[in-house]
Protein backbone atom coordinates (compact mmCIF):
# COMPACT_ATOMS: atom_id res chain seq x y z
CA UNK A 1 0.00 0.00 0.00
CA UNK A 2 1.41 3.39 -0.92
CA UNK A 3 0.88 6.33 1.39
CA UNK A 4 2.60 8.94 -0.75
CA UNK A 5 -0.65 10.65 -1.82
CA UNK A 6 -1.65 11.47 1.75
CA UNK A 7 -0.06 13.12 4.73
CA UNK A 8 1.48 10.51 6.99
CA UNK A 9 1.81 9.93 10.72
CA UNK A 10 3.64 7.26 12.69
CA UNK A 11 2.49 6.59 16.25
CA UNK A 12 4.31 4.44 18.78
CA UNK A 13 2.46 2.45 21.43
CA UNK A 14 -0.83 1.74 19.61
CA UNK A 15 -1.99 -1.32 21.54
CA UNK A 16 -5.76 -1.49 21.83
CA UNK A 17 -7.32 0.32 24.83
CA UNK A 18 -4.46 2.84 24.98
CA UNK A 19 -4.08 6.47 23.91
CA UNK A 20 -2.07 5.54 20.81
CA UNK A 21 -4.91 3.36 19.54
CA UNK A 22 -7.37 6.25 19.81
CA UNK A 23 -4.89 8.63 18.15
CA UNK A 24 -4.43 6.21 15.26
CA UNK A 25 -8.19 6.07 14.65
CA UNK A 26 -8.54 9.84 14.87
CA UNK A 27 -5.67 10.62 12.49
CA UNK A 28 -7.07 8.06 10.06
CA UNK A 29 -10.52 9.65 10.30
CA UNK A 30 -8.91 13.03 9.50
CA UNK A 31 -7.57 11.68 6.22
CA UNK A 32 -3.97 10.79 7.06
CA UNK A 33 -2.19 7.54 6.32
CA UNK A 34 -1.32 6.07 9.72
CA UNK A 35 1.63 3.87 10.55
CA UNK A 36 0.39 2.32 13.80
CA UNK A 37 3.10 0.59 15.80
CA UNK A 38 3.44 -1.59 18.87
CA UNK A 39 5.78 -4.33 19.98
CA UNK A 40 3.07 -6.85 19.12
CA UNK A 41 1.07 -6.29 15.93
CA UNK A 42 -1.59 -8.64 17.32
CA UNK A 43 -2.41 -6.05 19.99
CA UNK A 44 -3.47 -3.62 17.23
CA UNK A 45 -5.62 -6.11 15.31
CA UNK A 46 -8.72 -3.92 15.56
CA UNK A 47 -6.99 -1.28 13.40
CA UNK A 48 -6.24 -3.68 10.57
CA UNK A 49 -9.63 -3.30 8.86
CA UNK A 50 -9.30 0.49 8.59
CA UNK A 51 -8.19 1.89 5.23
CA UNK A 52 -4.93 3.84 5.12
CA UNK A 53 -3.56 2.17 8.24
CA UNK A 54 -0.30 0.21 8.13
CA UNK A 55 0.50 -1.92 11.17
CA UNK A 56 4.17 -2.23 12.07
CA UNK A 57 6.01 -4.02 14.84
CA UNK A 58 8.17 -1.49 16.67
CA UNK A 59 10.03 -1.83 19.95
CA UNK A 60 11.41 1.60 20.87
CA UNK A 61 14.12 -0.01 23.01
CA UNK A 62 15.54 -1.91 20.02
CA UNK A 63 17.59 -0.02 17.44
CA UNK A 64 17.18 -2.86 14.96
CA UNK A 65 13.39 -2.66 15.33
CA UNK A 66 13.42 1.13 14.90
CA UNK A 67 15.65 0.92 11.83
CA UNK A 68 13.34 -1.68 10.28
CA UNK A 69 10.34 0.60 10.81
CA UNK A 70 12.19 3.54 9.24
CA UNK A 71 12.95 1.41 6.19
CA UNK A 72 9.30 0.42 5.77
CA UNK A 73 8.03 3.98 6.14
CA UNK A 74 10.68 5.33 3.75
CA UNK A 75 9.65 2.78 1.14
CA UNK A 76 6.01 3.83 1.45
CA UNK A 77 6.60 7.58 1.41
CA UNK A 78 9.74 8.14 -0.66
CA UNK A 79 11.64 9.22 2.43
CA UNK A 80 9.24 11.59 4.21
CA UNK A 81 7.03 11.52 7.31
CA UNK A 82 4.69 14.37 8.20
CA UNK A 83 4.23 13.56 11.87
CA UNK A 84 5.90 11.35 14.48
CA UNK A 85 3.97 10.74 17.70
CA UNK A 86 6.17 9.40 20.50
CA UNK A 87 3.48 7.81 22.64
CA UNK A 88 5.08 4.62 23.99
CA UNK A 89 5.52 4.73 27.75
CA UNK A 90 5.88 2.61 30.84
CA UNK A 91 5.21 3.29 34.49
CA UNK A 92 6.97 2.46 37.73
CA UNK A 93 5.38 4.07 40.80
CA UNK A 94 7.54 3.85 43.90
CA UNK A 95 9.54 6.26 46.10
CA UNK A 96 12.95 6.91 44.56
CA UNK A 97 14.93 5.62 47.53
CA UNK A 98 12.95 2.36 47.44
CA UNK A 99 13.17 1.89 43.69
CA UNK A 100 14.57 -1.23 42.09
CA UNK A 101 17.37 0.05 39.88
CA UNK A 102 16.75 -2.36 37.02
CA UNK A 103 13.02 -1.60 36.86
CA UNK A 104 13.88 2.11 36.92
CA UNK A 105 16.34 1.65 34.06
CA UNK A 106 13.77 -0.34 32.10
CA UNK A 107 11.29 2.54 32.46
CA UNK A 108 13.88 5.07 31.27
CA UNK A 109 14.75 2.88 28.29
CA UNK A 110 11.17 3.31 27.06
CA UNK A 111 10.22 6.77 28.32
CA UNK A 112 13.48 8.62 27.62
CA UNK A 113 15.95 6.73 25.45
CA UNK A 114 13.15 5.22 23.38
CA UNK A 115 11.99 8.73 22.50
CA UNK A 116 15.55 9.84 21.70
CA UNK A 117 16.27 6.79 19.53
CA UNK A 118 12.98 6.97 17.65
CA UNK A 119 13.29 10.70 17.07
CA UNK A 120 16.90 10.35 15.85
CA UNK A 121 15.96 7.63 13.39
CA UNK A 122 12.92 9.38 11.91
CA UNK A 123 14.38 12.93 11.98
CA UNK A 124 15.56 12.89 8.33
CA UNK A 125 12.05 11.92 7.18
CA UNK A 126 10.43 14.59 9.37
CA UNK A 127 12.85 17.28 8.22
CA UNK A 128 12.26 16.33 4.59
CA UNK A 129 8.53 16.89 5.13
CA UNK A 130 8.96 19.93 7.41
CA UNK A 131 6.68 17.96 9.68
CA UNK A 132 5.87 17.67 13.37
CA UNK A 133 7.11 15.62 16.31
CA UNK A 134 4.60 15.09 19.10
CA UNK A 135 5.84 13.82 22.45
CA UNK A 136 3.48 12.37 25.02
CA UNK A 137 6.01 11.79 27.76
CA UNK A 138 7.55 13.31 30.87
CA UNK A 139 10.78 14.64 29.36
CA UNK A 140 9.67 18.22 28.76
CA UNK A 141 13.10 19.85 29.29
CA UNK A 142 14.81 17.65 26.73
CA UNK A 143 12.00 18.13 24.22
CA UNK A 144 12.00 21.93 24.57
CA UNK A 145 15.65 21.89 23.53
CA UNK A 146 14.78 19.65 20.59
CA UNK A 147 12.03 22.09 19.55
CA UNK A 148 14.54 24.93 19.22
CA UNK A 149 17.14 22.73 17.50
CA UNK A 150 14.68 21.65 14.79
CA UNK A 151 12.95 25.00 14.31
CA UNK A 152 15.44 26.14 11.61
CA UNK A 153 14.44 23.11 9.53
CA UNK A 154 10.74 23.95 9.66
CA UNK A 155 9.94 21.09 12.05
CA UNK A 156 7.36 21.67 14.78
CA UNK A 157 7.90 19.88 18.10
CA UNK A 158 4.97 19.50 20.49
CA UNK A 159 5.19 18.47 24.14
CA UNK A 160 1.84 17.18 25.38
CA UNK A 161 1.23 17.64 29.10
CA UNK A 162 -1.38 14.95 29.61
CA UNK A 163 -3.92 14.97 32.41
CA UNK A 164 -6.34 12.16 33.15
CA UNK A 165 -7.13 9.97 30.14
CA UNK A 166 -8.61 6.49 30.28
CA UNK A 167 -5.86 4.06 29.31
CA UNK A 168 -4.44 0.60 29.89
CA UNK A 169 -1.25 2.08 31.36
CA UNK A 170 -2.02 0.93 34.90
CA UNK A 171 -3.14 -2.51 33.74
CA UNK A 172 0.24 -3.02 32.07
CA UNK A 173 2.29 -1.71 34.98
CA UNK A 174 4.34 -4.28 36.91
CA UNK A 175 3.28 -5.11 40.45
CA UNK A 176 5.10 -2.96 42.97
CA UNK A 177 5.88 -3.63 46.61
CA UNK A 178 7.83 -1.48 49.02
CA UNK A 179 10.95 -3.17 50.34
CA UNK A 180 11.08 -4.33 53.96
CA UNK A 181 11.91 -1.46 56.28
CA UNK A 182 10.89 1.23 53.81
CA UNK A 183 10.63 4.73 55.22
CA UNK A 184 7.37 5.00 53.26
CA UNK A 185 5.66 2.00 54.88
CA UNK A 186 3.00 4.22 56.46
CA UNK A 187 1.99 5.35 52.97
CA UNK A 188 2.09 1.91 51.32
CA UNK A 189 -1.67 1.80 50.76
CA UNK A 190 -1.69 5.14 48.93
CA UNK A 191 1.43 4.32 46.92
CA UNK A 192 -0.04 0.98 45.91
CA UNK A 193 -3.29 2.67 44.92
CA UNK A 194 -1.47 5.11 42.66
CA UNK A 195 0.55 2.32 41.09
CA UNK A 196 -2.66 0.53 40.09
CA UNK A 197 -4.64 3.64 39.15
CA UNK A 198 -7.07 3.31 42.04
CA UNK A 199 -9.43 6.28 42.03
CA UNK A 200 -8.13 7.63 38.73
CA UNK A 201 -11.18 6.62 36.70
CA UNK A 202 -13.33 9.54 37.82
CA UNK A 203 -10.56 11.97 36.88
CA UNK A 204 -10.26 11.00 33.23
CA UNK A 205 -11.69 11.83 29.84
CA UNK A 206 -12.21 9.26 27.11
CA UNK A 207 -9.33 8.32 24.81
CA UNK A 208 -11.48 9.42 21.87
CA UNK A 209 -12.07 12.93 23.28
CA UNK A 210 -8.36 13.28 24.02
CA UNK A 211 -7.46 12.12 20.52
CA UNK A 212 -9.91 14.55 18.85
CA UNK A 213 -8.46 17.47 20.76
CA UNK A 214 -4.81 16.57 20.28
CA UNK A 215 -5.08 15.62 16.61
CA UNK A 216 -6.82 18.95 16.03
CA UNK A 217 -3.86 20.71 17.68
CA UNK A 218 -1.32 18.86 15.55
CA UNK A 219 -3.13 19.41 12.27
CA UNK A 220 -3.45 23.13 13.05
CA UNK A 221 0.35 23.32 13.32
CA UNK A 222 0.81 24.06 17.02
CA UNK A 223 4.28 23.98 18.54
CA UNK A 224 5.57 24.02 22.12
CA UNK A 225 3.53 22.77 25.06
CA UNK A 226 -0.13 21.85 24.95
CA UNK A 227 -2.22 20.71 27.91
CA UNK A 228 -4.81 18.02 27.22
CA UNK A 229 -6.75 15.59 29.40
CA UNK A 230 -8.81 15.93 32.58
CA UNK A 231 -7.43 18.54 35.00
CA UNK A 232 -4.47 19.42 32.74
CA UNK A 233 -5.51 23.06 32.26
CA UNK A 234 -6.25 23.43 35.97
CA UNK A 235 -2.83 22.06 36.87
CA UNK A 236 -1.23 24.53 34.45
CA UNK A 237 -3.04 27.44 36.11
CA UNK A 238 -2.38 26.25 39.65
CA UNK A 239 1.34 25.65 39.11
CA UNK A 240 1.78 29.06 37.48
CA UNK A 241 -0.21 31.09 40.02
CA UNK A 242 0.17 29.49 43.45
CA UNK A 243 3.27 29.57 45.68
CA UNK A 244 5.37 26.42 45.87
CA UNK A 245 4.48 25.84 49.54
CA UNK A 246 0.77 25.66 48.75
CA UNK A 247 1.35 23.50 45.65
CA UNK A 248 3.35 21.12 47.85
CA UNK A 249 0.50 20.87 50.36
CA UNK A 250 -2.04 20.16 47.62
CA UNK A 251 0.23 17.67 45.87
CA UNK A 252 0.93 15.70 49.05
CA UNK A 253 -2.68 15.42 50.13
CA UNK A 254 -4.11 11.90 49.85
CA UNK A 255 -0.66 10.49 49.00
CA UNK A 256 0.29 9.42 52.53
CA UNK A 257 3.41 11.58 52.35
CA UNK A 258 1.89 14.05 54.82
CA UNK A 259 1.83 11.29 57.47
CA UNK A 260 5.51 10.41 57.21
CA UNK A 261 7.68 11.50 60.13
CA UNK A 262 11.48 11.81 59.92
Amino acid sequence: MSATNKKTVLITGCSESGIGFALAKEFQARGLHVFATARSVAKMAALEALPDVTLLSLDVTSQASIDAAVAVVSAHTAGTLDCLVNNSGSQYVIPVIDADLQQSKDMFEVNVWGVVATTNAFAPLIIAAKGSIVNIASIAGLIEGLRLELKPFGVKVVTVITGGVESNLFANAPEHHLPAGSRYAVAEKEIGGRATGNGVGAQTISREAYARSLVGDVLQGVTGKVYRGKMATLVRLVTSLLPTSLIDTLSMSNTGLDRIKP
